[in-house]
C-alpha cells in the first residue's frame, strides 16, 4: 500500500486546492458586472486553483494531479448534495431563516453542472498539457509550460461553464456571451502570468522539500 510521508506538502496542497474550488463553486453562483465587463463572483479566486494545479502537476506528475482534481470534484459533489439535503430538512420552529438559507445555498443545478464540467475538463487538460510539454521539451522554460497549459485549460473551462450556465446567470445575448468568455479567459490567463513570481518559488520550495524528505 502506498503511503504519503507526513512531512510531505502534497496533502496540504491538495487540501488548499480542493478548498479553493469548493469556495469558488459557491461564489460563482453570482453574476457580476463591473462596468462593461461581465463575470462571476469567483473571478478573483478560481484562477488560483490553476496555479495550485500547476504546482501539483509540475512537481508530482499528471497522475498525482489527476487524483487531486478528482478529489476536489468529489468534495464539491458532496457539498452540493449536503446543501440540498439541509434545505430539504424541515426547519425548527425557532429557525426563521429557511428562505434565506435556501436562497444562499440552494445552488442552481445548471450552474453546478456547468461549474463541475468546466472544472474537471479544464483542470485535467491543464495538467495533461503541462506534463506533455514537459515530456517533450524537458524541464527548461517552465513559464512556457505554465502559461501554455493554462491557456488550454482555462479556455476549455470558461467556454464550457458559460455555454451551460450563461442563461442562468443572466448572460442572454451573443455579445454578452462572447464578453463573458473572452473576459473570463483573458483575466484568468493574465492572473496566471501575474502570479508567476509566486508560482516559480512555490514549485522550487515544494521540490526542495520533497528532495529533503527523500534524502532523510
Amino acid at each position: 500500500m502506498t503511503t504519503v510521508n507526513p512531512r510531505s506538502p502534497f496533502p496540504t496542497l491538495v487540501a488548499v486546492f480542493c478548498a479553493v474550488f469548493l469556495i469558488s463553486n459557491i461564489s460563482a453562483q453570482k453574476g457580476v458586472e463591473l462596468g462593461p465587463l461581465i463575470t462571476d463572483g469567483a473571478f478573483f479566486l478560481f484562477p488560483i486553483s490553476y496555479v495550485l494545479g500547476d504546482v501539483l502537476a509540475e512537481v508530482y506528475g499528471f497522475n498525482a494531479a489527476r487524483r487531486a482534481i478528482i478529489t476536489g470534484f468529489g468534495i464539491a459533489v458532496l457539498a452540493v448534495a449536503s446543501f440540498y439535503i439541509a434545505i430539504w430538512l424541515p426547519p425548527a420552529s425557532f429557525y426563521d431563516m429557511q428562505d434565506t438559507f435556501a436562497a444562499v445555498l440552494g445552488l442552481v443545478p445548471r450552474v453546478v453542472v456547468a461549474s463541475l464540467t468546466g472544472y474537471i475538463v479544464g483542470q485535467l487538460l491543464n495538467a495533461w498539457v503541462l506534463q506533455k510539454m514537459k515530456d517533450r521539451f524537458g524541464t527548461k522554460n517552465l513559464w512556457v509550460r505554465l502559461i501554455g497549459s493554462t491557456i488550454v485549460g482555462e479556455f476549455a473551462d470558461t467556454l464550457l461553464f458559460c455555454s451551460i450556465a450563461a442563461a442562468v446567470i443572466g448572460v442572454e445575448t451573443p455579445g454578452q456571451f462572447i464578453n463573458y468568455v473572452v473576459v473570463g479567459f483573458l483575466w484568468k490567463t493574465l492572473l496566471e502570468v501575474l502570479l508567476l513570481p509566486i508560482t516559480y518559488p512555490t514549485i522550487a520550495a515544494v521540490r526542495r522539500r520533497e528532495a529533503t524528505i527523500a534524502q532523510a
